[in-house]
């Protein structure tokens, strides 16, 4: 049987039908690690560009009017 490493306390996990909250241990770890993207502790990695250069962006949040 395949194990993986819970991503929050590190447990060792059944990777299989019986694991429910895989690859978390447990509902606890699971919510600690949403709480985590909620918090915006936890984020994904983007490309960092100025708003003004984005096409059709005028700043007041619509496009822009010519």
């Amino acid at each position: 049987m395949k194990q993986v490493l819970c991503p929050t306390c590190g447990k060792r996990v059944a990777w299989d039908q019986d694991s429910p909250w895989r690859p978390f241990c447990s509902e606890r770890c699971k919510l600690i690690d949403l709480g985590e993207w909620f918090g915006e502790n936890r984020r994904l990695p983007v490309e960092e560009t100025e708003l003004a250069e984005t096409e059709g962006w005028n700043g007041q949040g619509g496009e822009d009017q010519e």
